[in-house]
């Protein structure tokens, strides 16, 4: 074939990232979530419990690389009730009387009993590593991820979710222009080297300012109220970004999996949410907000 008929293939973003792909993927997203959000929440719980489960499959998968091997079945099983039970229990507590903390602890707690049972099949060998693998992953992914929807389940928590995940997107956003833009100064070089001390004041500042707006125009509250849930989840999401690049530095990958064309892993994009979400959430009961 000549030269002249050959078709160029997409070029990469600056980052690596196949950026129409990309952007498609993150679109779709977008439009479930806001219908969702919107007319039926149960369907983002749904969302939220298959995108962790793929997601405790991929750190599955991660951590096989360095010789744990986590009981992947009763992890995922256990991933749905930990999620959707605390939920389905915040949600109906007017009703059941059931505080959701108790089933919270419950599925917790039996996912736990279930995954060492589960290895103990397995013989000795390799058991506590094995199933330090399981738990961690327990922790680390269902149980942080279990308070995006107890938030949803508070009074208005659809604005509540909107607000925090809007901060999120926001500390993304400003993160990213700023740091590809005026980023000098690393800030943990041997964990992110990319990540900047100026692209976290970028994410502070566009976070911040949406953070502000929500906080009056959606949420109804003082100003500075949405200055703090804006700086907690820049703050607390940066830690979930250098928690999973410790994790994928310690295992020698570069993203958890290729399954979300354009953005690597499911857990490429939650990382930060997973840290925020528990964050957000403890500021929403400190300030009292249950209006």
């Amino acid at each position: 074939m000549a030269d002249s008929d050959q078709q160029p293939s997409p070029r990469p973003s600056r980052a690596g990232r196949d950026l129409p792909a990309a952007i498609g993927v993150g679109l779709a997203l977008f439009i479930y979530v806001v219908i969702t959000l919107t007319w039926w929440p149960v369907g983002f719980i749904v969302l939220l419990v298959l995108l962790t489960s793929l997601g405790a499959y991929e750190v599955h998968g991660a951590l096989k690389r360095v010789g744990m091997t986590s009981a992947v079945v009763p992890v995922v099983l256990g991933n749905i009730f930990i999620i959707g039970g605390s939920y389905a229990a915040a949600v109906l507590q007017p009703v059941t009387r059931l505080p959701w903390h108790i089933v919270l602890l419950g599925t917790i707690g039996g996912t736990v009993l279930l995954v060492l049972v589960w290895r103990m099949f397995g013989g000795a060998e390799n058991y506590v590593r094995d199933s330090a693998a399981s738990v961690f992953i327990i922790g680390y992914i269902p149980l942080l991820a279990s308070f995006v929807g107890l938030i949803l389940a508070e009074q208005h928590g659809v604005a509540k979710t909107v607000a925090v995940f809007v901060c999120i997107v926001a500390s993304d956003v400003g993160g990213y222009a700023a740091g590809a833009s005026i980023g000098k100064h690393p800030m943990a070089p041997n964990i992110s080297p990319k990540k900047t001390w100026e692209g976290m004041a970028g994410s502070v500042v566009l976070a911040s300012a949406f953070g502000i707006g929500l906080s009056v125009w959606v949420l109804h509250q003082a100003w500075w109220f949405g200055l703090i849930l804006a700086v907690v989840v820049v703050f607390a999401g940066t830690a979930g970004d250098l928690i999973e690049s410790l994790i994928k530095r310690d295992v020698g990958i570069k993203d958890m999996s290729s399954i979300l064309p354009g953005h690597g892993g499911v857990m490429d994009r939650l990382d930060s949410t997973l840290v925020a979400a528990p964050a957000a959430w403890l500021v929403f009961v400190l300030a009292g907000i249950n209006w």
